[in-house]
């Protein structure tokens, strides 16, 4: 079964943790190399960042791609006050899951929510927002559900908006949420340590 062999993969990786600022901090690192790190709520178990560093064909370190999480800004302390302020009002491209849901948040996205159009393609395993003023135009995979093999159903998508900011909601399938909830008691066996350096060995 997929979701068996995503987190038999999980079980396997060597792991280390690091307890900081009320998050536990976990770095994995995978026997083909890859590396994951991620960042959980001390208190309520919740995703809040993940991310990814893969090795290149000559063995070189690659940057660390965010995959859950709110993006640090980029550049801001060499731009000018007029350029922030320009960059400031481009949309903003975030996940932000809950326990239920996978979720994205765009912020900066002013129109009406009927101007709005959410939905599934099958055939590229994916999701596109689109706007019918054609201002807007964002298609995003849902990585999970790739690890897991799972199907994506439009059935299970959602989206609402507020305040310039469109809200997107995929609920978890059954078998996600067993495996995140499995990788939670896994993630109790390892020794975690306390510090106040930066993330868990991810530099």
């Amino acid at each position: 079964m997929a979701v068996t062999g995503w987190l038999e993969s999980l079980r396997t990786a060597q792991k280390t943790a690091l307890l900081q600022d009320g998050r536990r901090k976990v770095h994995y690192l995978f026997p083909d190399g890859k590396e994951m790190a991620e960042e959980y709520d001390e208190k309520t178990s919740e995703l809040l960042v993940r991310k990814w560093r893969v090795r290149s064909a000559l063995g070189a370190m690659g940057q660390w791609q965010l995959e859950v999480g709110e993006p640090a800004p980029l550049g801001a302390g060499n731009l000018g006050p007029e350029l922030i302020k320009e960059s400031n009002a481009n949309p903003i491209f975030m996940r932000k899951d809950t326990k239920k849901s996978f979720q994205w948040r765009i912020r900066n996205l002013p129109y009406a929510k009927d101007v709005y159009s959410v939905c599934v393609d099958q055939k590229e395993r994916c999701i596109i927002v689109k706007t019918t003023n054609k201002k807007y135009y964002k298609k995003f995979s849902i990585p999970d559900l790739d690890r897991h093999q799972l199907p994506l159903d439009d059935a299970l998508l959602s989206f609402a908006h507020a305040n310039c900011t469109l809200i997107i909601s995929y609920q978890k399938p059954k078998e996600v949420v067993v495996a995140e909830s499995e990788l939670q008691k896994e993630l109790k066996k390892v020794k975690t340590a306390h510090g106040n350096d930066g993330d868990c060995k991810t530099q």
